[in-house]
């Protein structure tokens, strides 16, 4: 066995995952994850030293009119992976998401807390936890939020290309998070794959989002600032930008047992966003 494969190639921490490190990256033309069998093949043809699952079904509103098609990819090929690992004994590493949790309160949401999806990604992201878990191998299923790279779509560019575009940018300013780089989170999975070959013990779910946390407002606010762009910011309430899929109001992740555990602290998410700008060759 040799080598790192990855779930993904053209998805933010998948191409962050290609940039620094020699993987293998699966996309739907190697590894289609409508197909959770032939995910689980791939695993045995390819038999790797460890896995990432990068991929998934992430189209949040989509997901209230797809909902079974988002299990297949979100649930059911996950733990698909995760039983091929198991049966090799290699280490699984799946990215999950903050969607798992009601959104309630204004506490640090940790890795043990009760879970409740408020729309259909969150439900299918759960139910694979749960199958990943289910596979009994060494795995960690990293929970992470409001990722953001130079890659595909996300909230930063867009808000470089709306604040190009126009003098007032209306943002909600009553959910909060913690912006996180697809870098940092690539950077973490490598860390956590590497380390469960030696400790499989350390196996379980873990938090990982960037710091400080913020409102979408506050994080558009310093994309403008960062990027130089004039746009002025609105701060705007949840109600006044209806969605067909409900938003968590507080995504903060308690990470503490991912410092503790794995030696991984949250990354500023304000540099991170220094380096993509930097990337994307917005210079202020």
């Amino acid at each position: 066995m040799s080598g790192i494969l990855v779930f993904g190639r053209t998805g933010q921490v998948a191409q962050e995952l290609q940039r620094q490190a020699p993987v293998t990256a699966l996309g739907r033309d190697r590894a289609d994850l409508t197909d959770p069998a032939a995910c689980a093949a791939a695993i045995h043809a390819h038999a790797p030293a460890m896995v990432i699952n990068a991929a998934a079904y992430t189209a949040v509103d989509r997901a209230e009119a797809e909902e079974a098609q988002a299990a297949v990819v979100n649930a059911k090929a996950p733990g698909a992976m995760a039983r091929a690992c198991a049966d090799l004994g290699i280490p699984f590493v799946h990215i999950s998401t903050d969607y798992v949790f009601d959104g309630s309160g204004t506490a640090p949401w940790a890795p043990d807390a009760p879970t409740g999806p408020l729309g259909a990604y969150g439900r299918t992201k759960l139910a694979g936890e749960k199958a990943v878990r289910a596979a009994g191998g060494p795995h960690v299923i990293l929970r992470t939020s409001w990722v953001f790279s130079a890659h595909g779509a996300n909230f930063v560019k867009t808000m470089l290309r709306l604040g190009a575009e126009r003098p007032v940018l209306r943002v909600v300013a009553d959910q909060i998070g913690g912006p996180t780089p697809a870098a940092e989170i690539a950077h973490a999975c490598l860390i956590l794959a590497r380390r469960l070959t030696e400790a499989p013990e350390l196996s379980g779910t873990h938090h990982f989002s960037g710091t400080p946390d913020t409102s979408w407002a506050g994080f558009a606010r310093a994309i403008m600032t960062a990027a130089n762009l004039p746009a002025e910011v609105e701060e705007i309430p949840t109600s006044a930008y209806p969605t067909p899929a409900a938003r968590p109001a507080n995504s903060r992740l308690d990470c503490s047992a991912l410092l503790r555990d794995f030696a991984i602290p949250r990354p500023d998410w304000q540099a991170g966003l220094c380096a993509v700008l930097r990337d994307l060759k917005v210079t202020p």
